[in-house]
């Protein structure tokens, strides 16, 4: 398996655009809508996919997928029509005491997670991994996380009439997020490797590393190894979705990598250990 295990190819991304999704909350300024959404790099993804994904990502989004937030929003960074009519415009773009608006001509199509091929979710417990199949959801924050700066740039949705729709975004620091402690830490692990992170003899369940994929092993694999299960180190962004899920003070965690074509998934468990979080099991389907 190893890293192999996630990796998506983005013509695959297209090709579930219309069957599955996701969410999450807050987003930044002008400054971050343009340089995560130039127009160079819409060139770049259109370049990078062929004439069937091209044809998926401008078909039109059956209705029933507004009825899941994961159906709806894989549609929405796939379909650049799509995008630009589900954004109620002038967008609000706060980024603390600063609001401004941004302008239909101005928004620029925002693939978010789709070019890399899996996203990442971040859970208090197993009982909250539930809540993305939820379809009584009224908002759903995306947030890209980006490590190094320290922020969170949150992308609110909510579902009225039927139909979700972006209505603001909004940039917070770590500082403000229910999840602060972790997030620094996540900076420190990721930028580590996890070097000092990861319990000696770790923890693992999922398809036997060593021998047939398709039988479910628990076994203990050495610490060095643990990167290996993953598409790749985030070196500075990851992103979460917040589908009504309430963090709170806990020493466990679980950050999700879940690819988007396969549905392929590791889940990397943590919890406190001393003054900091250790890096316990990984599961993976």
């Amino acid at each position: 398996m190893k890293k192999a295990f996630l990796l998506i190819m983005c013509v695959c991304v297209a090709m579930v655009a219309v069957t599955t999704g996701c969410t999450s909350k807050k987003v930044d300024g002008d400054d971050s809508i343009n340089t995560d959404s130039t127009e160079a790099d819409e060139a770049d993804t259109v370049d990078s996919v062929d004439s069937a994904t091209e044809v998926i990502a401008a078909t039109p989004m059956p209705k029933a997928a507004d009825q899941l937030f994961d159906d709806f929003f894989f549609n929405f960074i796939a379909n650049k029509k799509l995008q630009r009519n589900r954004v109620k415009f002038p967008l609000p773009v706060v980024n603390g005491t600063k609001t401004t608006k941004l302008t239909r001509d101005a928004w620029k199509m925002d693939y978010f997670f789709r070019k890399q091929g899996y996203y990442t979710l971040i859970f208090d417990n197993e009982a909250q991994m539930k809540y993305p199949k939820s379809t009584d959801l009224d908002s759903v924050i995306v947030e890209k996380i980006r490590l190094q700066k320290g922020t969170i740039e949150q992308y609110w949705f909510d579902h009225q009439d039927g139909s979700w729709k972006l209505n603001q975004i909004r940039t917070i620091s770590f500082k403000d997020s229910y999840n602060a402690d972790f997030l620094d830490f996540l900076h420190r692990f990721f930028a580590s490797g996890g070097k000092g992170y990861v319990k000696s003899t770790l923890a693992y369940t999922g398809p036997d590393p060593n021998g047939e994929e398709t039988a479910t092993v628990n076994t203990t694999i050495p610490a060095e190894e643990w990167a290996s299960f993953l598409p790749e180190i985030p070196h500075d962004m990851i992103y979460n979705i917040l589908y009504g899920q309430k963090y709170t003070k806990t020493d466990h965690k679980i950050v999700t990598f879940r690819g988007l074509s396969n549905g392929a998934e590791t889940q990397l468990v943590f919890k406190t250990h001393g003054k900091s979080w250790r890096l316990e099991k990984i599961i993976a389907y």
